[in-house]
């Protein structure tokens, strides 16, 4: 797994194969069978990584909050998470999630420091995650026009967010 991390981190997802795998672990594609059935299985072990960072990121974060702005200090931490480590990013998050890889409880424990900041309310939680995600996504793509403000759009998006968290009734989580 440490061989296919650093072929992702260094050349992206398209460089990751079996056979270049296994040249940078000294082996022969056919014996890097014996550990992974296949590239689905690498690539679900790179999720997991990926999965694990994000929760431990997230974990660390929701450790810093105060009262003012969780979203803001957790938007920040899921953008920082993600440009620090793009391709993996992309394997863990605009792909298909190998959840039956995953293991038990850390989907959860990645969502849980957001479903607490919304008060356990499941739709502003998805769709702020939808928020992040496309900011990071676009930021990542390089579609924002040069020199937009992106601190302050993250800013207008968690403020946004925080108001509608504020003007919903706390039983009202459905």
């Amino acid at each position: 797994m440490a061989a296919a991390r650093e072929l992702l981190d260094t050349e992206g997802p398209d460089a990751l194969s079996m056979r270049r795998i296994a040249e940078r672990v000294g082996i022969r594609a056919p014996s890097l069978y014996k550990h992974f059935p296949d590239k689905a299985a690498v690539e679900a072990g790179l999720q997991v990584q990926g999965m694990t960072l994000l929760a431990e990121d997230l974990e660390a974060a929701e450790a810093e909050i105060g009262v003012e702005a969780p979203l803001l200090v957790l938007a920040h931490t899921y953008r920082r998470h993600a440009l620090a480590g793009p391709h993996l990013y992309r394997i863990t998050h605009s792909r298909p999630l190998a959840r039956t890889a995953l293991p038990e409880g850390l989907e959860d424990r990645a969502a849980m420091p957001l479903a607490r900041a919304v008060h356990g309310d499941i739709d502003i939680a998805r769709s702020f995650w939808a928020f992040a995600h496309g900011m990071v996504v676009l930021e990542l793509d390089g579609r924002f026009p040069p020199g937009a403000d992106l601190d302050a759009a993250w800013r207008t998006g968690c403020e946004a967010f925080a108001q509608a968290i504020r003007n919903k009734p706390r039983g009202d989580t459905a």
